[in-house]
This record gives C-alpha cells, sequence and structure tokens, in this order.
C-alpha cells in the first residue's frame, strides 16, 4: 500500500520541478522552455535564465532539501527526540563560524574581506563552511566515544552551538556594517547561490552521500527499539551511533557549505514524512523523508521566486512560513486519529 504514495511523491516532485522551471520574474511559456531544455538556443536571454538560474535551483532545492530531511530523520533516531534536528549538535553553527572568520575577520587582517572578491570570495566561504563543520563534526564524533548518554551528547552539542555564535557576536561586533551585512545574507539561506560546475559537484556529493545513508536503515531501526534491546539483538551501539552522526553530520556540512545555513526542513519533514506513510519503519521513513524533504524545497523555491518579487525571498522565512502550519496540520490530524 505505500507504492502509491511514493509514486504520488514522485510525481509530485516532477510536477514542481516543472513549475519551477516556469515561473519566475521573467515569464516563459511552457513551449519555449520545453524548446531550450531540448537544445534549443535562438533566445539567448530565456536560454540563460533557464540553463544559469533556474535549472540548477531546481537541482540545488531537490538535493539539498532530501539531504537536510534524512539528517533530521537520523538525529531523531539517534536521540529519541522529536525535537531533534540537523543542526542540534552545533554543525551548523561550526559552518558559520568558518564562514564568519572568512567574511568578518579577513577584512580587518588583511584589507580586503574575501566575501567581495567575487568567485574566489564564494569558493572561500565554502570551504570555510565545510571545514567549520567538519571541525565541530569530529569534535562530536570524539566526544560520542567518551559519553555513554546521547543527553549528554545532545546537551554538548547544544554547548557548542552557543559557543559558535557567542564568537560569531564578537566578530560581528568587530566588524564593519558591510561585512556583516554580507554575513547575515549568507545566514538568511539560498538555493540560487549555485550555479555551473559547482551545482554539478554538489549534486554529485548528494547523490553519493544519500545512497550511503540509506545503508544505515537496519542500525537505525534498532536503535528505535532502545540501547539495551539493541544491543541484545547483536548490533555494536557506539559503532551505530558514531556512524549515523557521521552521516548527518556530513549531509549537513556540504549543504549549508553550498545553501548556507537552512532550517527548518530538518526537523519538520520526518514528522511530515511518518503522518503521510503511517510508518516507523526506516525501510520506509527512509525514501519517504528524502522525497517529501525534496518537494517542501522546491515549494519553498518557487515561493521565494513567485512573480512581483524583486530577486529573491530568504529561503529560510519561505521554509518556516510555509512548512510550520503545513507539519502543525498533519500532526493534529494524526493526533486526533490516535485517540
Amino acid at each position: 500500500m505505500k507504492a502509491p504514495k511514493f509514486i504520488v511523491l514522485l510525481l509530485g516532485i516532477a510536477v514542481l520541478a516543472i513549475v519551477n522551471l516556469l515561473l519566475g520574474s521573467v515569464e516563459i511559456p511552457v513551449g519555449d522552455v520545453c524548446r531550450i531544455l531540448a537544445g534549443d538556443t535562438s533566445n539567448e536571454i530565456w536560454t540563460n535564465i533557464i540553463w544559469q538560474s533556474r535549472l540548477p535551483q531546481v537541482m540545488t532545492a531537490v538535493v539539498a532539501g532530501a539531504g537536510l530531511a534524512v539528517s533530521g530523520l537520523q538525529m531523531q533516531t539517534v536521540f529519541r527526540n522529536p525535537l531533534a534536528g540537523p543542526s542540534v549538535l552545533g554543525i551548523s553553527n561550526g559552518s558559520a563560524l568558518g564562514v564568519a572568520f572568512v567574511v568578518l575577520l579577513s577584512g580587518r587582517i588583511g584589507g580586503v574581506a574575501l566575501s567581495r572578491l567575487g568567485y574566489l570570495g564564494d569558493a572561500a566561504m565554502s570551504v570555510a563552511a565545510i571545514i567549520g563543520a567538519l571541525a565541530v563534526m569530529m569534535l562530536i564524533v570524539w566526544l560520542s566515544q567518551k559519553v555513554k548518554g546521547n543527553v549528554t551528547l545532545l546537551i554538548i552539542g547544544v554547548m557548542i552551538g552557543y559557543l559558535a555564535n557567542a564568537i560569531i557576536g564578537v566578530l560581528k561586533f568587530l566588524s564593519p556594517e558591510e561585512d556583516v551585512k554580507a554575513f547575515v545574507v549568507w545566514g538568511l539561506g539560498s538555493f540560487s547561490r549555485v550555479s555551473g560546475d559547482e551545482m554539478v559537484l554538489f549534486v554529485v556529493l548528494m547523490c553519493v552521500l544519500l545512497p550511503l545513508a540509506c545503508l544505515l536503515v537496519k542500525p537505525m531501526n534498532l536503535l528505535l527499539l532502545g540501547d539495551r534491546y539493541a544491543a541484545n539483538l547483536g548490533l555494536n551501539i557506539k559503532r551505530a551511533r558514531l556512524l549515523v552522526i557521521l552521516s548527518s553530520g556530513v549531509l549537513v556540512a556540504i549543504v549549508t557549505a553550498y545553501c548556507g545555513p537552512i532550517m527548518f526542513i530538518g526537523l519538520a519533514v520526518p514528522h511530515l514524512a511518518r503522518a503521510l506513510f503511517g510508518s516507523s519503519d526506516h525501510r520506509v521513513l527512509m525514501p519517504a523523508t528524502m522525497f517529501c524533504g525534496a518537494a517542501l524545497a522546491l515549494v519553498c523555491n518557487l515561493i521565494a521566486r513567485m512573480p512581483g518579487f524583486e530577486g529573491a525571498l530568504p529561503v529560510n522565512s519561505v521554509t518556516a512560513l510555509v512548512g510550520a502550519p503545513v507539519i502543525a496540520v498533519v500532526l493534529f490530524r494524526r493526533r486526533q486519529s490516535e485517540e
């Protein structure tokens, strides 16, 4: 009975992707979009809009939404906490701290902030975000081997996030207004930063990481049973927890590096998938969460670029604005059906 729901989800993603290609500040007819995708380059302006802007945004939104949703599912499973999300261990804050050093500190040290150097600045920000996220992730992985309880590790992750935010606050205070504005804009999140070769690399990385995350379905199902019961069934708890945290952390690090810190999707989408499919089995939940995350990201990207807006709205504003009421209604109906 799950197959029809998966088919509907896949069709929904396809329709949303097509609508994302059609709609925007510049109206392009359906026939022209099809011809451009088929290789027609007679209208250079429309061709550039489709190939250089809209298609990269669609691809980025699909894989970023899927990655964040899967990461959130993994965190909620490891900590058995419905409020856990991709940023719960401070990994997103580590990315933000790395970018803060590039955007806020480089100008004071070298005289010119790297954020003002075009593609070089963008590359520096991406590298800094990955380094910051991986540094925090390695610290969390090391601590996960030292502490026994999930709650202790969760508290440590939250404290690391607060520490990173405190350092960022100091850097903001010491930096000129222009650099602070550049950092704040990065922190709002966007699917439009990735294009060209960067988009190809990002999509390839996510297409490798997401299937690897699916290999952890069995240990994640066992972790739901509780540590003692899972250990009796032969699961190495520390190793399983380490692998899940590592998988979740890498997904968050890559998405944050390319798109900025995208909030809400990782927290809310696993609940949406559970409600839609009525299952706690990760063999169902993992692909369901992946597809729901991709669909929600496409919806948010579409609203952010709706005709009438100059440029694009911040993705983080749209994700919460669109997703929160939907998730609230789904959870409310689920609670009513359980009663």
